[in-house]
């Protein structure tokens, strides 16, 4: 079954006509790859640039395999994981207890449903002003803009995190998404984590701050951001390098305000404990970190799987699947798409548990 990898470690200046770096392989690298199968997945539309690269390099390894994933949301990805209709599901944040205990036993005959983190990287706050290219946040102030209890962006509050910018008086715009999402999620959990005293609502996939426009998926965010003076929103960084969208600098009590990277969403995930029990390797993040060069504001995209019960038709390819994404071959050129890698230490308990995934 082994096969040969071609590995994304060296990457040429030229982009694919969705705006992410095209890569040409730079080495080659061992994979197991499973004969035949096919491997669908569904779910969140934060991993989906991470994983149109990953299956583009295991299919150029093992054309006898076929993956597909279906960016629909994570709500959905998981919906569509618990009917069984998928091998896998994708979702920025992880499995109720309720659907662990209830839902997944009937997916997974024997087992239960699995929480993988698989690819990391901050959440960017992207915003449209004429002549601003250079804005900075905090929590409290995000907060109230996002429960429209601001609405102009030359309000004191803004003015103060960035006194040396001429600040237009035109209302802001805010845009988050109208789908069940696991980016909301994380995102909503930064403003409770960080602006408690601001932001009471719950962290769920569903949207709770008051007003603003809603779109579908972080792409219909960014575009309406991206169209839009005056428009702020929330999306993964890939979608506003894409785009070429401003995004805010978070102000978290550090020495220095800390704009979205990889690097800086590495230094925020680095601060995350596991917190899941047996093989869930569920997250828990720090979101009121006042860590140097660390941005607060990070999700984690997780791969659910049954730890036992998976369909022997696909466990082969899913296997070999999950084994390359959680590699050193599948996490050393996320950064270059704009994503986070995940912690060494953290990939590697990952491929161990896959291992014993049946």
């Amino acid at each position: 079954m082994a096969a040969v990898l071609l590995a994304g470690c060296g990457f040429v200046g030229s982009e694919d006509g969705d705006g992410r770096p095209s890569a040409t392989p730079a080495a080659v690298a061992d994979i197991a790859c499973a004969k035949k199968g096919k491997v669908p997945g569904s779910g969140s539309t934060a991993q989906q640039n991470a994983m149109k690269y990953w299956i583009k390099q295991y299919q150029r390894a093992c054309p006898g395999v076929q993956i597909a994933y279906n960016p629909i949301g994570s709500g959905a990805g998981v919906a569509q994981f618990l009917r069984g209709a998928t091998a896998f599901g994708g979702s920025d944040s992880a499995l109720k207890p309720e659907d662990v205990e209830l839902s997944s036993k009937d997916v997974c005959p024997g087992g239960r449903a699995i929480d993988l983190p698989m690819v990391g990287g901050p959440i960017a706050i992207g915003y449209n002003l004429v002549g601003v290219d250079d804005l900075v946040l905090d929590a409290p102030t995000l907060a109230k803009i996002f429960d429209a209890q601001i609405t102009t962006w030359n309000d004191p509050a803004i003015r103060k995190l960035n006194p040396d910018t001429k600040l237009p008086s035109i209302r802001i715009h805010p845009v988050h998404r109208s789908d069940d999402s696991g980016t909301t999620q994380n995102f909503q959990a930064y403003l409770s984590g960080a602006a408690q005293e601001v932001w009471q609502y719950p962290a769920e996939k569903t949207w709770h701050g008051r007003l603003g426009e809603s779109a579908e998926g972080s792409s219909e965010v960014a575009s309406v951001v991206n169209s839009t003076e005056g428009a702020i929103g929330y999306f993964e960084l890939s979608f506003s390098a894409a785009l070429k969208i401003d995004t805010v600098s978070i102000d978290t009590g550090a020495p220095e305000p800390v704009a979205p990277s990889p690097k800086t969403a590495s230094a925020g995930i680095a601060t995350a404990e596991v917190a899941g029990k047996g093989k869930d390797m569920t997250l828990k993040f720090d979101y009121a970190t006042h860590k140097e060069g660390a941005y607060p504001i990070v999700l984690i995209s997780y791969e659910i799987v049954c730890d036992t019960g998976n369909q022997a038709a696909t466990l082969p390819a899913l296997k070999s699947f999950l084994t390359y994404t959680a590699s050193e071959e599948g996490q050393k050129p996320l950064a270059k798409i704009h994503y986070a890698p995940l912690p060494d230490s953290v990939a590697a308990e990952v491929r161990k548990v896959v291992r014993t995934l049946s």
